[in-house]
């Protein structure tokens, strides 16, 4: 196929260093307190959290132990995606003990195996011989594409082939049953995920048959006569839930129709954004325009009607899902964890045909908030669902918000969440930088070093420095071999009205220089020379478009990347009822006391004044008091971290003339 596309390349993430005072505290709390939490929970050694037992299932599945399988269907996944952590962490630094411990668990992965190449504890353990028949419902192919993934972190990682092989020999196995050939099956998975992990074993391995396969399982989703039907009625008509809503809602698992003619997000949002992630991937390495369109139309229905502010997905709990455009309710709203890491997945595959700041700019948005919000400042409690607006004697007392938790959970017995997070951010370095010929792309501003080979066998040392999210200043410093022109393309964020370069002290113009939101200054670059970038950062009242009503008469406060709100810890109980004025003075101020410094932003509000009300439940034209109260807002992230309490989002708005 002629390539219509050009690649622009992500870095080796062992060519990326991170030193930053933001992050580098997030990515040693997935070293050194993260993995080492979720393999003592993988092996049920956590008291007060549910049983997992995704290490047990492996050990029974390779002889090593006896008993049944427990968990879900799609527990595998779980040690798939520790073990995927882990790689990256080895690939920023070596750890003998971490990597002993990959090795033994990888040694048991292996003897799990069947003979054929086939891979999975559930089929192995509970329903042998029923391989490959409920697809749409039992997640073997997305155990699958979580296995390849970890593999191929954990090769990349240490050479050590082992598992590489593993899944080489599973994926040759699916190979085998797979596709249009006459005696395969033709069929799909019901949750994506092996599309992209496909695409990630073609890329080390150079076999052209798995970026084939990923393109069959993402060309024959949604073509007719149906699948899921098929397969439904070839088992007599049982499925694997309570019930089979899930293989007759085709929407759910974005299976309605061919991925190519599809322009609206729909269904279960994990599965929509994991997919929308393999299809710009593929068009990202084959050039194939059709599927970068369609990619490209999906990304702008979610991003334009079907997103929060903090970059959350999926707007209801009932099947973990989009409802329809513009409806956003931030009380009752799910926006798994999960979701808001694919999106950032389905953003990098997207820089990577496409170089707009549009890409980077969601991405830096669902990484600052609902990311980090995902996991708790110990590193050892996880959110699953991500409100926007807790008050929490409803969630106790009210059905419509059992999957709204105003405290973070030690584990899940649906434990995706969790080891998601530590995969991406072991992984960050991968997200900071793009290469296009002699074009670096700068995505995301994180202090470190990051070297880059270019054309002409020329060497490129990049150093950044900055105090972001706090602060936007930006210096970046080069190194070179020798005198080289290339162009440094600086992201310049939608939410910064103002910013100013310079380059060895001298004030460039920028408006000059800006091609799809990146300020491009080219030059012949000499070690030493400097670019200081300067990103205004004032607290911005963002407002929500007129068609969600949710937000309607109502104001949330924004500064750099960070969404913020109000905690009943700051600011009391009844947070409703607070008003905040349209001229209110906010100024940025830095609390020592909150988790060792944080930018917090505090400001007068007024405040509905009830306690005059009496025992009436409604009054007729009653004019209600206020009184002026002081008020604090501190990062979304880092809500729910000072125990239990109310905390909102979305302001109400007091108009002033």
């Amino acid at each position: 196929m002629e390539k219509t596309v050009l690649q622009t390349k992500t870095l080796p993430l062992n060519k990326v260093k991170i030193n930053d005072p933001f992050w580098s505290y997030y990515i040693n709390l997935v070293r050194d307190v993260v993995v080492p939490y979720q393999w003592d929970a993988l092996n049920d050694r956590i008291a007060d959290a549910e049983p997992s037992s995704a290490i047990k299932n492996f050990k029974i599945a390779a002889g090593e132990e006896k008993g049944e399988f427990h968990g879900m269907v799609f527990q595998d996944s779980d040690v798939a995606k520790w073990l995927e952590a882990v790689g990256y962490l080895l690939s920023i630094e070596r750890d003998e003990e971490l990597e002993k411990i990959a090795d033994g668990i990888i040694d048991i992965i292996a003897k799990a195996q069947r003979e054929d190449g086939y891979l999975n504890t559930y089929y192995t353990l509970k329903e042998p011989g029923k391989r490959w028949t409920n697809l749409c419902e039992c997640h073997e192919l997305y155990c699958a594409g979580h296995m390849i993934e970890a593999a191929v972190a954990y090769y990349q990682a240490t050479g050590k082939r082992k598992i590489l092989d593993v899944v080489i020999k599973f994926a040759d196995h699916i190979d085998d049953v797979f596709g249009t050939e006459p005696g395969k099956l033709r069929g799909y998975d019901g949750h994506q995920e092996i599309e992209l992990a496909l695409i990630k074993l073609y890329e080390v391995t150079s076999n052209e048959k798995y970026l084939r396969l990923s393109q069959y399982f993402l060309e024959e989703r949604g073509r007719k006569p149906h699948f899921y039907e098929e397969e439904f009625q070839n088992r007599g008509g049982t499925h694997h839930w309570p019930d089979s809503w899930m293989i007759r809602n085709k929407e759910y698992s974005q299976a309605h129709k061919p991925v190519s003619e599809q322009d609206k997000a729909v269904g279960h949002a994990v599965r929509f954004v994991y997919m929308c992630t393999g299809m710009a991937h593929l068009a990202a390495e084959t050039g194939n325009r059709e599927m970068y369109e369609a990619s490209k139309r999906l990304w702008n229905n979610m991003v334009s009607k079907n997103m929060y502010i903090t970059g959350g997905i999926g707007s209801q709990r009932h099947g973990e899902a989009f409802s329809t455009d513009y409806d956003l309710p931030n009380d009752t709203v799910y926006a798994e964890t999960c979701a808001s890491i694919g999106v950032i997945f389905f953003a990098q595959r997207m820089l990577q045909v496409e170089p707009n700041s549009q890409y980077a700019d969601v991405m830096e948005r669902a990484l600052y908030n609902t990311v980090l919000a995902g996991m708790g400042h110990d590193g050892k409690s996880f959110f699953y669902v991500n409100p926007l607006e807790v008050y929490p004697p409803a969630c106790g007392a009210n059905q419509n918000y059992d999957h709204v938790k105003p405290t973070r959970q030690r584990w899940f017995g649906c434990a995706c969440c969790p080891p998601n997070v530590a995969r991406l951010l072991a992984s960050l370095g991968q997200y900071i930088y793009t290469v296009r010929d002699n074009t670096v792309y700068t995505h995301l501003y994180i202090s470190g070093q990051a070297e880059f080979e270019l054309d002409g066998n020329r060497r490129l040392i990049l150093e950044q420095e900055t105090n972001y999210p706090w602060s936007g200043n930006i210096q970046f410093t080069i190194k070179v071999d020798q005198e080289s022109e290339l162009t440094l393309a600086l992201r310049i964020p939608d939410w910064c009205e103002n910013a100013e370069i310079s380059i060895n002290g001298e004030l460039q113009s920028v408006s000059e220089q800006i091609i799809d939101g990146y300020a491009m200054i080219k030059g012949n670059w000499k070690t030493g020379d400097q670019i200081n970038l300067v990103l205004s950062m004032p607290v911005v009242r963002m407002k929500g478009h007129p068609l969600v009503r949710h937000t309607a008469g109502k104001v949330a406060l924004q500064r750099g990347p960070l969404v913020y709100c109000l905690e009943e810890a700051d600011n009391g109980p009844n947070l409703h009822q607070l008003l905040l004025p349209s001229n209110s003075r906010l100024e940025v101020v830095e609390d020592e006391n909150l988790f060792g410094g944080m930018k917090v932003i505090t400001g007068e509000a007024n405040k509905r004044k009830t306690e005059t009300w009496g025992e009436a439940l409604y009054k007729p034209n009653v004019k209600v008091e206020s009184e002026s109260v002081s008020v604090k807002f501190i990062p979304y992230f880092a809500w729910a971290n000072r125990g239990l309490g109310e905390m909102q989002v979305w302001v109400n708005e007091k108009e002033t003339l």
